[in-house]
């Protein structure tokens, strides 16, 4: 494969964007949703998740070059940056397309969550406001599938509120390792302000109050397997905090990584279990 093609499909941040347009496709099909349709929401949601990685690797070229941060194609000089800006605009045009292709409403609210991933990457994310992005971008997925449905049904609250809770779970997450870099860099954002041991200590909790809310909001009693996914989301979260003191060893960095990836596999899990009563 030529280099400048590798360097493209690197700076998409491919692990994201991948793990994102799953969420939306399986979002889908628990939905009830047809094949076509399933199809439809996760080729617009992949053209979305490509142009906002490309965006991202694009403008932040200069600041990745200063830190030499490793995987970053642009900043290398492995693909040419306006190569990779064409291919934002390219894919942001083909997200539109798609997501109104979905209908106005669930394609309005997937360009919603695009758009604010966008001012993520062109002034947000050195604001105290650098969270908000993401809780918008994830809470728009289950708004994609649902106005989609027979008769525009809104998504119920309760999955529009974990959404944006793993969403800020996931800003947290992404911004930790670089907090130190950023902060040279004179980039600011909510967890470049609380510092890496605080975001680590605060990493877990919007974790475990999606969790919650993915038990406790739907309608009826959460049962006795909702209640043992809680408490046990609780002890992953406990374990991943006790990992954010100030000089954290090995054992409890790994404890920490773990338990907080557990506790976003549950709500994942529990979020597409709920399959059709998201609506």
């Amino acid at each position: 494969m030529p280099r400048p093609v590798t360097g493209l499909l690197l700076s998409c941040h491919p692990g994201p964007t991948c793990a994102v347009t799953v969420l939306a496709a399986a979002l889908a099909v628990s939905s009830g949703s047809g094949a076509g349709r399933c199809a439809l929401v996760a080729v617009a949601v992949l053209t979305g998740q490509l142009s906002v990685g490309w965006c991202n690797d694009a403008f932040d070229v200069h600041h990745d070059a200063e830190a030499g941060r490793p995987g970053k194609p642009v900043a290398r000089g492995a693909v040419r940056r306006g190569t990779v800006w064409g291919a934002a605009f390219t894919a942001l045009l083909l997200c539109a397309v798609l997501s109104l292709a979905c209908g106005v409403a669930p394609g309005a609210a997937h360009l919603a969550g695009v758009a604010a991933a966008w001012a993520y990457n062109l002034r947000l994310k050195a604001t105290p406001l650098s969270w908000l992005p993401y809780a918008i971008g994830f809470a728009s997925l289950p708004c994609l599938v649902t106005l989609g449905l027979p008769g525009s049904p809104w998504p119920a609250w309760w999955v529009v509120t974990a959404g944006a809770l793993l969403g800020v779970a996931a800003h947290l997450g992404d911004v930790l390792p670089d907090i130190e870099a950023d902060l040279r860099a004179g980039i600011r954002g909510l967890p470049q302000r609380w510092g890496p041991v605080r975001t680590r200590l605060l990493l877990p909790l919007p974790l475990a109050a999606a969790t919650a809310v993915l038990v406790l909001g739907p309608p009826g009693a959460p049962g006795v397997p909702g209640v043992g996914v809680l408490v046990v989301v609780t002890l992953c979260a406990s374990s991943a905090a006790v990992g954010a003191g100030p000089r954290p060893s090995g054992t409890w960095r790994k404890a920490a990584l773990a338990g907080t990836v557990a506790v976003a596999a549950a709500d994942v899990a529990l979020l597409l279990a709920r399959g059709t009563s998201i609506a």
